[in-house]
């Protein structure tokens, strides 16, 4: 995969930007993609969906955070996710997706799938 200094550089600052919430918390679909994001330096605390037993559970458990920082993967799969956990949570607590939106565009679309993120992890130590 080529990468871009561009990249690495705004990666770096993802990173930093993600780490600087406070009261919020990360959540992605499974095991791979908290330990990628671990690799890249995030320090704060990451939630896996597959853990829960479920939608209602789920909500009913990161429902208690203030910011939700939904990163679910750009597949069909991910995007249902995103738009189950919108509908059942969007008046209960603020769910965030703008750190998908910049991982889309710093990467140019290239990370389809969170975990992919580990593939940067040499630019970034």
């Amino acid at each position: 995969m080529l990468v871009s200094e561009q990249e690495i550089l705004e990666l770096k600052k993802f990173v930093c930007e993600l780490n600087a919430i406070e009261n919020g918390v990360v959540i992605v679909e499974g095991k791979r993609d908290s330990t990628a994001l671990r690799k890249l330096g995030f320090t704060g605390k990451v939630l896996e969906f597959h853990r829960f037993t479920g939608m209602i559970d789920f909500a009913d458990s990161v429902s208690k955070h203030e910011r939700l920082i939904i990163l679910f993967d750009r597949d069909k799969k991910g995007r249902t996710l995103t738009g189950k956990t919108i509908q059942l949570l969007q008046r209960r607590t603020k769910v965030d997706l703008s750190f998908k939106r910049k991982l889309r565009i710093i990467t140019k679309g290239k990370i389809m799938f969170i975990e992919q993120l580990v593939s940067y992890e040499s630019y970034l130590v």
